[in-house]
């Protein structure tokens, strides 16, 4: 009496294998929603590369020794790099004592904790932990060219 059951599975696999198979194999055809471009755009699309450039590891470097050569002389000098880290230190430096305790280096970490501790209980909720995440910059995903506009005589 139960092999009836296995058969009607049997059966009812060998049917989902052949609609897939039929599926796959191409019978429905599928149609762009988007016009065709005019012949000039076509011409353009197709010279565009298919991801966005990103910047190379000599173009960040490039930066990066332009934000310290603050003369834009060509040249760091042990002034100008000491500068960045002179400032920062400056900034933790709250008693401007010149002398850098563990509270001062870590004043902006409590601060932290401290603005994040919504319910001032001294432990963070998950979620008041993900407001303490760093918002960063999104980078811009193309600096693709705009493409050129069309005519009436390019149909």
């Amino acid at each position: 009496m139960a092999m009836w059951r296995y058969l009607a599975a049997a059966i009812g696999a060998a049917l989902l294998v052949a609609a897939g198979y039929s599926v796959m194999t191409g019978r429905a055809v599928s149609r762009s929603p988007l016009p065709s471009a005019p012949g000039a755009a076509r011409a353009q699309i197709a010279d565009l590369p298919n991801e966005a450039p990103e910047a190379s590891a000599q173009t960040r470097e490039q930066r990066r020794f332009g934000r310290y050569d603050k003369d834009k002389n060509g040249a760091i000098t042990r002034a100008e790099y000491l500068a960045a880290r002179q400032k920062a230190y400056a900034r933790l430096d709250i008693n401007q004592d010149g002398h850098l305790s563990f509270d001062e280096w870590a004043v902006k970490a409590t601060t932290k904790f401290a603005d994040a501790d919504a319910n001032k209980d001294g432990a963070m909720t998950p979620a008041e932990f993900a407001t303490t995440a760093v918002v960063r910059k999104p980078k811009p995903k193309c600096a693709c060219p705009a493409p050129a506009p069309t005519t009436d005589d390019d149909n």
